[in-house]
């Protein structure tokens, strides 16, 4: 297996940028004011499918050896990853199969089809989904492209990093959200060749906090469940070459609540006036609950996803007005 690697990234940005331009990242004065510190969102919500994943597909599947291509790929996700896969796999030839857990974001699940990918229903969640794909390779002679454990994946998604030191030389606070670890290992490995001194603060939920304990822990754990409304984040099993950058690297891991996630939706749109789903969302709301903390640096926000379903930002808004009687 090849390691992640600065040098990684930097190669990728020829490949990404052949496919995707860079995405901006915006100052927000009055959410700065609210805040407490310099409040920037890098805005990878607005990448072609909705979300960051897809920088780390078009790498991947760009350096994927013409063999391979013709045998197709398989892999599993709750949706942004798969959409990357799905998108990168139509971009260039490439017959992809996405396996998804039941009770999947039917509107994720919905792109991927149009994509071109064939779709495959199995399991209780993301993990068990996983479970699949081995079967799936041995048994089509398909690729299997794990959501974690490729270094192309993460060398691609690694250059929204790039870009944010490109645009904010003096960043302090990167936050990004932590579900399989490829957006925050991107991170980690590009401050660390260009600016130590920043710090890089990963956010996970409290229910589903399988690296936040393994970090602590210093050691792998699973947890029994990943039920939570940032299905991006909805991971039982910590992958081993995500986790092992993470464990030595990290500055912090922020557990939110469900109705942390909720908030960070309503502060997206309240704020940046941009829809995120609830794991894009879950940089500003770890802002919010670290806002003492980060007083007066200059914070960069990920929002990494925009991909939230009309039945879950239904219940984000009818919450609030049951907050409110």
């Amino acid at each position: 297996m090849k390691s992640v690697t600065f040098h990684g990234i930097v190669a990728a940005k020829q490949t990404v940028y052949k496919y995707l331009d860079p995405t901006p990242l915006g100052y927000y004065p009055e959410l700065s004011d609210k805040l407490g510190f310099q409040a920037y969102v890098k805005h990878e919500n607005h990448l072609p499918t909705g979300s960051f994943k897809v920088r780390g597909g078009i790498n991947f599947m760009h350096n994927l050896p013409k063999k391979l291509r013709k045998q197709g790929v398989v892999t599993a996700t709750r949706g942004n990853h798969g959409q990357s896969i799905a998108y990168a796999a139509a971009e260039l030839g490439v017959k992809a199969t996405i396996v998804v857990p039941h009770g999947n974001n039917p509107e994720k699940n919905s792109a991927m089809r149009a994509y071109g990918a064939e779709l495959i229903v199995h399991g209780a969640d993301f993990d068990e989904a996983r479970e699949l794909c081995d079967t799936l390779q041995s048994e089509r002679g398909l690729y299997y492209v794990h959501p974690g454990m490729e270094p192309a994946l993460i060398h691609g998604v690694g250059t929204y990093s790039l870009e944010i030191f490109q645009s904010l030389p003096d960043v302090n606070t990167i936050i990004v959200p932590i579900g399989g670890g490829s957006g925050v290992c991107g991170a980690i490995t590009v401050a660390k060749a260009i600016n130590p001194n920043v710090n890089i603060i990963g956010v996970q939920a409290e229910n589903a906090p399988a690296i936040y304990r393994s970090w602590k822990a210093g050691r792998h754990i699973e947890t029994d469940s990943c039920s939570t409304i940032a299905d991006g984040l909805a991971t039982r099993v910590p992958f081993p070459v995500p986790f092992s950058i993470i464990k030595e690297n990290i500055h912090d891991i922020v557990l939110l609540s469900e109705e942390e996630f909720q908030e960070g939706i309503r502060m997206a749109i309240r704020w940046t006036h941009n829809l995120a789903e609830g794991a894009g969302a879950a940089s500003l709301a770890a802002g919010h609950k670290l806002s003492n903390r980060l007083a007066g640096q200059n914070v960069v926000m990920v929002m990494t996803g925009a991909n939230i379903d009309k039945d879950t930002l239904q219940a984000v808004f009818v919450s609030l007005d049951l907050l409110n009687e």
